[in-house]
């Protein structure tokens, strides 16, 4: 079987013979693939009116557990955000009646970011989509071909990780 990569790597070694495309043939791949995700992962957020960066900050504090909540500092390490970005994020979530602020009563000056019954309706249905989305992005593999891929994708991140 062949793809558009394999017919990419063959004009490149046609014009630089010189060079090893070994690269190409795996990282164009995970290009195309990522590209096809994206729009997976947009879809299913589309269809339960939310946008990828308030699943991300709703997906973090449902992945919390009951309560549902965490304080502005670990939501920024669950997201990777700075601060700034996610305070306009909580309002904008606090907004749509998503999440809310709670005192935090252990530091009376902080606060804590609560999943509301709607935040945890919206993230539960998007997930729900984006799990059958990406389910069929994997159609073309057996489980053993999955889980095979998982690990071998694990162990070229592994280097980055932290």
């Amino acid at each position: 079987m062949r793809d558009e990569v394999d017919e990419l790597i063959e004009a490149w070694a046609r014009e630089r013979d010189d060079l090893d495309l070994a690269p190409v043939s795996v990282f164009s791949r995970i290009s195309r693939l990522a590209h096809h995700v994206d729009k997976a992962r947009r879809q299913a957020f589309t269809a339960h009116d939310i946008e990828p960066w308030e699943f991300d900050v709703l997906a973090a504090l449902r992945r919390a557990g009951a309560p549902y909540e965490l304080s502005p500092g670990r939501l920024l390490r669950e997201t990777l955000v700075t601060s700034g970005t996610m305070t306009n994020r909580v309002d904008r979530l606090a907004t749509r009646g998503l999440v809310e602020r709670h005192p935090d009563p252990s530091d009376r000056r902080g606060v804590l970011v609560r999943l509301t019954p709607e935040g945890k309706d919206a993230v539960d249905g998007a997930f729900t989509a984006l799990l059958d989305a990406e389910r069929d992005l994997l159609t073309g593999l057996s489980g053993a071909d999955q889980k095979e891929l998982a690990a071998l994708l694990r162990r070229l991140l592994l280097p980055f990780a932290g």
